[in-house]
């Protein structure tokens, strides 16, 4: 008898339930740990090295529709040892269908500033960490060509909505983003929790989505070509910014968006984007930050210890070193360089940082959002009327749907 036949007749119980036979499986402990993960091409390459010097023999799928692989993985039983996601709203979920681990004590949390390390339910549960941070609320330029610090016009942004199809998310980082600066993170965190003082069609929400829709507005042409474009480019060029598509000079992206330049990232520089938002110049009242957040599906030993080397400061430091990219980790530092250091001092410094709102909705919510703004857009772009009142009162119905998040973040914004 082999060893697996062995392993598999030893975790195979039979029991006779109401007349029917039941089946239930255990898990060997000593499979790869199994991790579905958002990074694909260079970036998958990067994070398997990383891996590999863990010294876990380990099974990584790296895919764009991590969200959907996952859903799909769940249903089927069969879900990841570990999964990384953009959204902890989606994780928040599967926290709240019990599907996750605690990982309280798997890393330092004084390393971890808020809002990133924030207990996710009133029992003071921690179920995912960052392992990959991004900087929102920036606004991107080419080397020597800075911006002045006033509203600038439709045809000067390099603006994407589509990634792999129409996508919504870029387009919901304006708004998000106009709501930070103008109102501030008081109001910006309770609207992404979805607290009933802060509404989709109040004052707070409505005005910066007009304030958004009055750019498209501008420029029709430069609407629709946004709606038809792809946010990270022509994949053989480098990058919105620097195809200079119809004479556009700025880009409203995140820190990850220098991996689109790929070639001309050295002549990328960036600013605050509160200046230049339509309806500003406003002063910088927070940062936006995105990141990949690790959460674990099983109890598997070896998918315990992998997260916790992962999350660890020797672990994140040599991520951040192999794949250039940030941590949320405050004891790791970026490889030097004056864009990295930029970022990195928005990363730790006074200014307040909050999480994307739309990663910290619930699914439900998140996708009415991209939908309404993809509906902005695409009237814009036809010159129609944006009926903006009752795209938000669609929105609101949604959130108002939604059952009680116990699991959600308790915290979107540092102080």
């Amino acid at each position: 008898m082999t060893r697996r036949f062995k392993v598999l007749a030893l975790l195979t119980v039979l029991l006779v339930c109401a007349g029917s036979l039941v089946a239930v499986w255990a898990r060997p402990d000593d499979e790869p740990v199994t991790i579905l993960g958002p990074w694909t091409d260079d970036q998958e390459k990067q994070f398997k090295e990383l891996l590999d010097g863990f010294g876990i023999p380990f099974e990584y799928q790296g895919t764009a529709a991590q969200r959907e692989v996952l859903l799909s993985k769940v249903q089927s039983g069969e879900p990841p040892d570990i999964a990384i996601m953009p959204g902890v709203g989606e994780l928040a979920e599967y926290a709240e269908q019990q599907r996750l681990k605690p990982l309280n004590g798997y890393y330092e949390e004084e390393e971890y500033g808020s809002p990133w390390n924030a207990a996710s339910t009133r029992r003071g549960h921690v179920y995912w960490v960052p392992v990959k941070a991004d900087l929102k609320s920036i606004v991107w330029y080419r080397e020597g060509n800075e911006p002045a610090n006033s509203p600038a016009p439709m045809e000067s942004w390099c603006m994407g909505m589509g990634e792999d199809g129409a996508s919504g998310w870029p387009g919901s980082d304006w708004i998000e983003d106009l709501v930070l600066q103008r109102e501030g993170p008081g109001v910006y965190g309770k609207w992404a929790r979805g607290d009933d003082d802060v509404k989709w069609t109040g004052n707070a929400v409505r005005t910066a989505w007009e304030a958004w829709a009055g750019l498209l507005q501008q420029n029709t042409k430069a609407a629709e070509n946004a709606l038809l474009t792809d946010h990270r480019g022509d994949p053989e060029r480098n990058g919105l910014l620097f195809e200079g598509r119809d004479g556009c000079t700025l880009e409203h992206q995140g820190s990850f968006a220098r991996s689109f330049y790929r070639g001309e990232r050295k002549h990328a520089r960036l600013k605050d984007s509160a200046s230049l938002l339509p309806g500003g110049p406003y002063s910088v009242r927070a940062h936006q930050v995105t990141g990949d957040f690790a959460a674990l599906f099983s109890s598997s030993p070896r998918a315990r210890d992998l997260i916790k080397r992962l999350a660890s400061r020797k672990g994140q430091q040599e991520w951040a070193k192999t794949a250039d990219v940030f941590s949320a980790n405050r004891q790791v530092r970026p490889k030097d360089g004056p864009t990295e250091r930029d970022i990195a001092e928005r990363l730790t410094g006074d200014v307040p940082l909050c999480l994307d709102a739309s990663d910290v909705m619930a699914p439900a919510v998140r996708d009415a959002f991209y939908e309404a703004v993809l509906l902005t857009i695409a009237r814009a772009a036809a010159g129609e009327d944006l009926d903006i009142r009752g795209l938000l009162d669609d929105v609101q119905q949604v959130q108002e749907a939604q059952p009680s998040r116990h699991a959600a973040p308790r915290t979107v914004c540092s102080t």
